[in-house]
């Protein structure tokens, strides 16, 4: 499976790039919020992959960090959730708005993706509060930025959860991707909390309640307020 592709982009659109690595074209569909993101045509790029294969369809979706593919990885599992539909939501949410929305079952925030239903927000919610702790504990090592295309290849995907040896090395001295600081926090945060003895979905919920608060808030400053949120009352 192609798990990574790096370029020269040859053209931009609103849902999608055209790659050109070595003299092939590669068209890679990604979210609006990713497409935004993207250098202007003639420069460099590389995105994380997810190759859907179908009987008369072979599709490759573009995801900026490790992180997101995870999330679009989890997203696609949910019955009547398909790979564009996940891009409207990543698209809409990223995937720090995603995991909070979905810890604190705040389905009407997944409902505004476009072409997702009340039904269809619930259930994503719904089915994926137990699973999204998992990715959240392991967001800020999965925050990698795809970085430049220094050589233009195509890299198979290894794992489904992790980058090849030799890229995460090279990878590892690069600058961290933006999102990579609010990850981290909260799945030290998330982390710390499961240590303490807290189920995974309650702390997640209190973690994802405390960074909605406070989107830049360091771990320790999270880990306070998510145990003031989890403190018995009364």
């Amino acid at each position: 499976m192609i798990g990574r592709i790096a370029g020269v982009i040859l053209h931009r659109a609103r849902d999608h790039v055209l790659i050109d690595v070595r003299g092939v074209g590669y068209i890679v569909h990604v979210s609006e919020r990713t497409a935004a993101g993207l250098p202007p045509a003639g420069q460099a790029v590389a995105l994380y992959t997810d190759l859907l294969v179908r009987e008369d369809l072979l599709q490759l979706f573009g995801f900026p960090t490790m992180l997101e593919k995870e999330w679009h990885r989890l997203l696609t599992s949910v019955q009547g959730v398909g790979a564009k539909v996940s891009l409207a939501i990543l698209g809409t949410l990223g995937p720090d708005g995603l995991a909070r929305a979905i810890t604190l079952g705040d389905w009407s925030a997944v409902r505004k993706a476009q072409g997702v239903g009340p039904k269809l927000a619930q259930r994503v919610v719904l089915e994926l509060k137990d699973k999204a702790p998992a990715v959240m504990a392991i967001g800020g090592d999965l925050t990698v930025e795809a970085g430049g295309a220094d050589e233009p290849a195509i890299e198979a995907d290894a794992s489904a959860a992790s980058a090849p040896a030799s890229m995460a090395e090279a990878e590892a001295r690069r600058p961290a991707a933006p999102t990579a600081q609010p990850a981290q926090a909260a799945a030290d945060a998330l982390s710390a909390l499961t240590n303490l003895g807290y189920a995974p979905s309650e702390a997640a919920a209190a973690v994802a309640q405390s960074q909605a608060s406070e989107p830049d808030a360091t771990t320790s400053a999270l880990i306070r307020a998510a145990l003031k949120s989890l403190a018995p009352k009364g």
